[in-house]
C-alpha cells in the first residue's frame, strides 16, 4: 500500500449498498452545490454500468437547479440508440429524462458504427471544456475503467488526446470510446463506485498496487474510492 497510486487514493468503506449510495448521493449534490457556488455551473462526468443506477434514480428529486448542470460521460458501446446497454441510455432513463437539464447541456458521446469517428466527435465536444467539477467512474472486474482495457493505450500522458478509439475492448462490446485517462484526470474531484463480489479481485489488485488501469487515474487531488467494506476484506475459506 506504498505505491505512488495507493498512496492517491482514499477508500471510504460502508457497510452495505444502500450506504454506499447514500454517500454517493451526498458527495454529489455537495459537488454541485460548492461548483455552482463558486463557478456558476456544473460539469459532471457520468460512469456507466449498473452500480451507479440507483443512484441517478434517487438524483431525480435532488434539490438543485438543473439548468447549471453539465453531463458529459466517461465512455460509450459503439451500438445502435435503441440498445439498452448504453450508458447514456440507462442514464437518461434512470435520471436524465426526468429533470429539466436543458438538452444542450447532456453531452453524450456519438453514436457511430466506428469508434474513430466518434472518438474524433466527442473530442471536439470536449475541446472547449475545462476541468470537469467531478466524474464518477466504475471497476470493472478485471481492473479496467471507463473503457480503458489492461492491453490498450489509456491515454495518460499529458499531451494524450482527450478522447481514445477502442476497437478490440475484451468485453462486449469490442468498439467503444473512451476519454482517456490524462482527460479524466482534468477533473477537481474523482469518485470511483465499487460493489458486487464480482469486483473483490480487483480491489485486492489495485490496493496492492498493480498496474491496472484504474491506477491511471489520480485526478488533480487524488481520488476516492467509495466500497462495499466486505470487498475490502479477505474472501471467506
Amino acid at each position: 500500500m506504498n505505491s505512488p497510486q495507493s498512496e492517491k487514493c482514499r477508500w471510504h468503506g460502508y457497510d452495505n449498498l444502500q450506504a454506499l449510495q447514500d454517500a454517493a448521493v451526498a458527495a454529489i449534490l455537495d459537488s454541485a452545490a460548492r461548483s455552482i457556488e463558486e463557478r456558476g455551473r456544473f460539469l459532471l462526468v457520468l460512469s456507466g454500468g449498473e452500480t451507479p443506477r440507483e443512484i441517478y434514480q434517487r438524483l431525480r428529486d435532488a434539490p438543485t437547479d438543473w439548468s447549471l448542470w453539465h453531463i458529459y460521460f466517461s465512455d460509450e458501446r459503439c451500438m445502435p440508440p435503441s440498445e439498452e446497454e448504453l450508458n447514456a441510455r440507462m442514464a437518461g432513463e434512470a435520471w436524465l429524462d426526468h429533470v429539466p437539464i436543458p438538452r444542450a447541456q447532456i453531452h453524450e458521446i456519438p453514436n457511430s458504427p466506428r469508434a474513430d469517428i466518434a472518438a474524433d466527435a466527442y473530442a471536439q465536444t470536449l475541446s472547449s471544456v475545462g476541468v470537469f467539477d467531478l466524474t464518477l467512474l466504475g471497476l470493472g472486474k478485471d481492473g479496467h475503467t471507463a473503457s480503458l482495457f489492461a492491453r490498450n493505450e489509456w491515454g495518460v500522458e499529458p499531451g494524450s488526446p482527450d478522447t481514445l478509439a477502442v476497437f478490440n475492448a475484451p468485453i462486449r462490446v469490442p468498439q467503444r470510446i473512451s476519454l482517456s485517462a490524462a482527460r479524466l484526470n482534468r477533473s477537481r474531484q474523482i469518485i470511483f463506485l465499487v460493489s458486487g463480489e464480482s469486483k473483490r479481485q480487483a480491489v485486492a489488485r489495485w490496493r496492492a498496487g498493480e498496474h491496472i488501469p484504474a491506477t491511471a487515474i489520480t485526478g488533480e487531488s487524488g481520488v476516492d474510492v467509495l466500497v462495499e467494506s466486505s470487498l475490502l476484506q479477505p474472501a471467506n475459506g
